[in-house]
């Protein structure tokens, strides 16, 4: 009996030290022919393979996870028509991915998710060049977070920004809370949008993982001109990356034409994996935000094992898309693995 104990412990101690595998040589890149493309894969959208457990309340949005890094990356994504509307009951074999232009070796898991706790940072911009219609934006948001937030589960922030960033609500699904924070907010300064999507990403919405998927997403509401970000557009996009971050970005310029500030509300939705609104009048801004709330409660979750991967913290694309082309898929384009 002695000598099972001891054999069955040495094992354990073997196990738990042995390292994770990665593929030895790199495979080929995968040619652009739909034989190459995955008839019955779809795509990855968490940030890189890492599961994190987090110790602790679970209600600790802040609290730093233990990471454990395996080959598995999670992708939640929603698919539209040409109307916009949100298509269900799609089927694995619908989707074809492929991860870092390549097939993955193996799609573990693909279930339809439709009520996923939710991670909402609603941030707005309260720069002067808003200050006409901020209360109405106010009143707006207000009524998005009363309606979006409903299950037990769900959590949201609210954060302002002009030329520096003013958390007036921290993590919580407290209605009342919210709703204060929101009218704590004062317009007023200039605008630094870019530094408000990184901060946002970084010290709010990366730190909120547990070991269950959810879905994260921030909800932004400016016109998208920014005068004062010490950071690049393109570094925010990454960090909104790293945070597994969606961004739902509703442009507050009414005029008829479209300009510069309106193409960066819609780049930083498209290589986040959402989608930009542009609502005519501050009135419509209600129908933008009903149709984050129906594409934050209709959504795919993927599982998949990427082929060749490497824990070296390079970026590494997403394809993913529906068979039948009359679909969208609203996907992450990419995620960083994790380096050891």
């Amino acid at each position: 009996m002695n000598r099972k104990l001891l054999c069955l412990a040495l094992a354990v101690i073997f196990v738990s030290a042995a390292p994770s595998q990665q593929p030895s040589t790199p495979a080929p890149p995968a040619p652009a022919s739909s034989s190459t493309a995955p008839a019955q894969a779809p795509a990855a959208q968490k940030t890189p393979a890492t599961h994190p457990a987090q110790a602790g309340a679970a209600d600790d949005e802040n609290q730093k996870p233990f990471q454990v890094i395996v080959n598995e990356v999670p992708l939640i994504f929603t698919v539209t028509d040409g109307r916009g509307r949100y298509i269900p009951n799609l089927q694995q074999s619908d989707f074809a991915l492929l991860d870092d232009q390549r097939a993955p070796a193996k799609v573990d898991r693909f279930r339809q998710q439709i009520n996923l706790p939710l991670r909402v940072g609603l941030v707005i911009d309260t720069s002067t060049s808003i200050h006409s219609r901020f209360q109405f934006e106010q009143q707006s948001a207000i009524e998005f977070l009363l309606e979006v937030l409903k299950a037990k589960g769900d959590r949201a922030f609210v954060m302002g920004f002009d030329v520096s960033t003013d958390v007036t609500q921290d993590w919580t699904n407290n209605l009342d809370g919210l709703e204060t924070g929101v009218n704590k907010l004062k317009s007023g300064g200039g605008t630094a949008l870019y530094d408000a999507v990184y901060t946002a990403c970084r010290d709010k919405l990366l730190t909120s993982r547990g070991p269950e998927p959810v879905r994260k997403a921030m909800i932004l509401i400016s016109d998208g001109e920014d005068n004062q970000s010490r950071v690049y557009e393109d570094e925010a996009i990454k960090e909104c990356q790293r945070a597994d971050t969606i961004i739902y970005s509703i442009s507050t310029n009414w005029t008829p034409s479209r300009g510069s500030g309106d193409k960066v509300m819609q780049q930083l939705a498209e290589e986040t994996g959402g989608e930009a609104f542009f609502p005519p009048n501050v009135e419509d801004m209600a129908v933008s935000f009903s149709a984050i709330e129906t594409e934050l409660r209709s959504q795919y979750e993927l599982d998949y094992t990427p082929a060749d991967f490497k824990t070296d913290g390079s970026f590494r694309t997403i394809y993913l898309y529906c068979k039948d082309r009359g679909y969208h898929v609203h996907a992450r384009k990419g995620y960083f693995a994790p380096k050891e």
